[in-house]
């Protein structure tokens, strides 16, 4: 084996043969003697089992210089190697032994190349790391590399070794003068050597493991911090379910899916045979029947439940983590309740008996007949259980079966209230004009148009034969058609109207009666009973007339106007001298159809006295219009300043004159 010599200055370094030759910065072979491919070979191998050794002695610090086939490296020699043991050293020597070819008789060289380069490959992280570390430790060399070549007899086996090392010691005079380091044998120091720079050694590829972590790790991180944002906080329950971890939406479906599978069992209710009600119902059980939340209709708010947790349990926020359980109130449809209960365990269940609705036709009213109460599953008991069990975090619970009273569909109480509206359309039942009820239909009759039923809610619904309306509607015509009333009233001389002497009234003809029925029968179905008809109207007329009366005191006579027209005149008898009947324009003031005039006691004013005075007409004061039955003297002054007028006439005059009419009393 050759000794690995020292670097020049050092003691027993060799001297530099003249015949080597550099230029540039780089040393090139000027020596005639050329290496074979064997030798190229085994060079290389060489080299490269020489950095092997020098990258596992860098891994530990403090190991001992290392021995290379009998080359003993001092400890300079140690630290050099160990900051030149990178990825790119041995890939360059990787390179260069792939180019050679191996002959036969270098088989066991090659088998050594190869095993070299295994060895390579397996060189770990850590040594690469350390040498990482080292390299960013050290100054950047400034020497160029040399590579010492020997070239040994054929006779003896050949054994080349090249050792680099990047010079980085802080010694400038170690860095200012690079040497050629000589391999020999002691038997071959005259066989003539060849001594070359060797290129300089390219940069370092760093290694960027901590990139290669850091990013992902980053984007970890990121997107815990992101998710944080939008997920409840760990330890956050919704009654017994446990929403941490979980979006406000993921957190809603799964109260709600839990609360759907919650089961409970009705124990106690013997022989069950009910049968199955989908796939979530059945007996647990001989004395067990087993129904589902979702079977019960049972809900509980919880897209507001989790929304709510979220707010106030965000994962961000490490204060609200692992809080109290949020309530949560459960909900059931009574009626979907109801039906699962009675299908899976209708021994439980005693049918209620609804209220009904008649005609009486002898009174000719709607009566009812109560309804009686049912028995069944206390719906109320079971909705308690579920949310007890929901709340502890349960999902099968057992109760015992209780039943409650189960009121009829139809109840008495809307029964009544149904006879009372059908009453009350029999009372009011017809065809009508405006607000007059034209033509009344029979109570009896219009119970006969109205059917009675109930729905599935038991309500009352209504239904009117239409054909049986119709055979009425065909006799309408003559019921309301009339002529028109034409007006007359009584006025002043003015014209104020003192009295509608004739009331007027309109004309009216019945259009046509098609889909008169249809129509009434939809109307009875909504409860309504007054049917307006179409109607022709014809409007009347209004005739207006003046009257007034005048006493002509010279003539003893009194004379009826109608429009400044005489239409009739009587011989009257007015007071005696001392009981002048006075003179004036007056009107009529009250009227009486007979009166007591005077004083009994005649002894007293107006000392006379005149029993039954008939139709009595004050215009002015105590001064009147009024029959005389006592005396036939007329046109003659006869009273005590009263107008006497014979008996028939007075009468007349009475309904003739209204209230207000003018008197005029002249000469």
């Amino acid at each position: 084996m050759t000794d690995l010599a020292t670097r020049p200055g050092a003691e027993g370094a060799p001297s530099v043969d003249p015949s080597v030759t550099v230029t540039g910065a780089n040393a090139t072979v000027a020596d005639a003697t050329e290496p074979t491919e064997p030798d190229v070979a085994e060079t290389a191998i060489a080299t490269a089992e020489l950095h092997v050794q020098n990258e596992v002695e860098t891994v530990d610090d403090d190991a001992e210089p290392a021995e290379a086939d009998g080359v003993a490296l001092t400890e300079p020699d140690v630290a050099d190697a160990e900051a030149d043991a990178t990825d790119s050293d041995i890939d360059d020597v990787e390179a260069e032994a792939d180019a050679v070819v191996p002959t036969e008789p270098d088989a066991a060289d090659a088998a050594t190349a190869e095993q070299t380069e295994s060895d390579l490959i397996e060189i770990d992280d850590d040594t690469a790391v350390h040498a990482e570390q080292t390299e960013d430790a050290v100054e950047p060399a400034t020497a160029e590399t040399a590579i010492a070549t020997t070239v040994l007899p054929e006779q003896d086996a050949v054994e080349v070794a090249t050792a680099t090392a990047v010079l980085t010691a802080p010694d400038t005079e170690l860095l200012a003068e690079p040497a050629t380091t000589v391999l020999t044998e002691p038997d071959a120091t005259e066989a003539g050597a060849t001594y070359a720079w060797a290129p300089a050694e390219p940069a370092r590829k760093k290694r960027h493991l901590g990139l290669w972590i850091g990013i992902p790790a980053g984007v970890a991180a990121l997107a815990l911090v992101a998710s944080s944002l939008v997920l409840i906080a760990p330890g956050t329950s919704i009654a017994g379910v446990s929403v941490g971890g979980l979006t406000p939406g993921a957190a809603a479906d799964a109260v709600q899916h839990r609360l759907d599978e919650t089961t409970i069992v009705l124990t106690g209710t013997g022989d069950a045979t009910g049968g199955q009600l989908g796939a979530s119902v059945s007996h647990a059980a001989a004395d067990e029947i087993a129904v589902t939340g979702a079977q019960l209709g049972a809900t509980v708010d919880a897209r507001d439940l989790a929304d709510s947790a979220f707010a106030g349990h965000p994962m961000w926020n490490p204060t609200a983590w692992f809080s109290e359980p949020v309530d949560a109130v459960v909900m059931i449809d009574t009626d979907a309740a109801t039906a699962a209960l009675r299908e899976v365990a209708p021994e439980l269940y005693i049918e209620p008996t609804d209220a009904k609705l008649d005609f009486d036709a002898a009174t000719a009213t709607y009566v009812v007949t109560p309804a009686i109460d049912g028995e069944g599953v206390d719906v109320d008991a079971v909705r308690q259980a579920l949310q007890k069990a929901f709340d502890e975090g349960k999902t099968r619970v057992e109760v015992a079966a209780t039943t409650a009273p189960v009121t009829a569909n139809t109840p008495t109480y809307a029964a009544q209230a149904g006879a009372d509206r059908l009453n009350r359309m029999l009372d009011t039942a017809g065809f009508y004009v405006g607000a007059e009820r034209t033509v009344p239909v029979d109570r009896a009759v219009a119970a006969s148009w109205i059917t009675v039923s109930t729905d599935e809610r038991g309500a009352f619904v209504y239904k009117a034969d239409q054909a049986a309306i119709q055979q009425v509607v065909d006799t309408l015509a003559p019921a309301v058609d009339r002529a028109p009333v034409n007006a007359l009233t009584i006025t002043d001389s003015q014209g104020k109207v003192l009295r509608d002497e004739t009331v007027g009234v309109d004309g009216r003809a019945l259009e046509s009666t098609t889909g008169i029925a249809k129509q009434f029968a939809a109307q009875l179905a909504t409860g309504n009973a007054v049917y307006e008809l179409p109607i022709a109207v014809t409007p009347f007329a209004t005739t207006s007339i003046a009257r007034r009366i005048e006493v002509d005191l010279g003539e003893q006579r009194a004379y009826l106007f109608e429009n400044d027209v005489v239409v009739q005149s009587w011989y009257i008898s007015s007071g005696l001298p001392g009981n002048d009947t006075d003179t004036g324009h007056f009107r009529i003031t009250s009227k009486l159809r007979t009166q007591n005039m005077g004083n009994q006691d005649l002894t007293k004013a107006p000392n006379y006295y005149t029993p039954n005075v008939p139709w009595v007409m004050y215009y002015n004061g105590d001064e009147a219009l009024h029959g005389a039955y006592w005396h036939n003297n007329f046109g003659n002054r006869m009273s005590h300043g009263c107008v006497n007028m014979p008996l028939g006439a007075a009468e007349f005059v009475y309904g003739w004159a209204p209230m207000g009419t003018e008197v005029w009393v002249h000469y």
